[in-house]
């Protein structure tokens, strides 16, 4: 996928929206001095360009039940598919996160569990099923710090 180019309205809009997704069009066109046709041409424009992939209410997992995080170092097999595997690994409700990675490991994976024991069955009867994962190094995260969009 190609870089794309922002001008300063449309940076001035990503600002906005990643401090707070929920700002109406007429209030983004009152900080940045311009029509709110115009907002919601560049916010259109950013949407199809693939900048800004949709907009969310974010979840606080321990409130709702999901105790454990954790991030598990899948290693795969010498002949694995990996979009075979990250296609499995989807189908995981658990699983929040994959992304692939260099190193010692081929994949990483963020999952969220109600607790120890929950998490130790979705390793082993879910992820260790998967045709090609070799082995997993999980590390359980005691408490996220912060968590951010990157910055303009």
């Amino acid at each position: 996928m190609a870089k794309v180019t922002l001008d300063t309205l449309d940076i001035k809009i990503l600002e906005i929206l990643s401090k707070n997704a929920k700002t109406p069009f007429l209030e983004i066109a009152r900080i940045c001095n311009v029509s709110g046709a115009a907002i919601h041409q560049h916010i259109q424009q950013l949407t199809q360009d693939g900048v800004i992939k949709g907009s969310v209410f974010v979840l606080e997992p321990t409130l709702i039940g999901f105790n454990t995080c954790a991030f598990i170092c899948l290693n795969t097999t010498s002949d694995a598919n990996i979009n075979t595997i990250t296609e499995e690994l989807k189908k995981i409700p658990e699983a929040v996160e994959c992304h692939l990675t260099s190193g010692k490991s081929s994949i990483l994976l963020k999952v969220y569990t109600s607790d120890n024991t929950s998490l130790l069955n979705v390793l082993s009867n879910k992820i260790q099923t998967i045709s090609g994962v070799a082995s997993a190094e999980i590390t359980i995260s005691l408490k996220e710090s912060f968590s951010r969009q990157v910055q303009l």
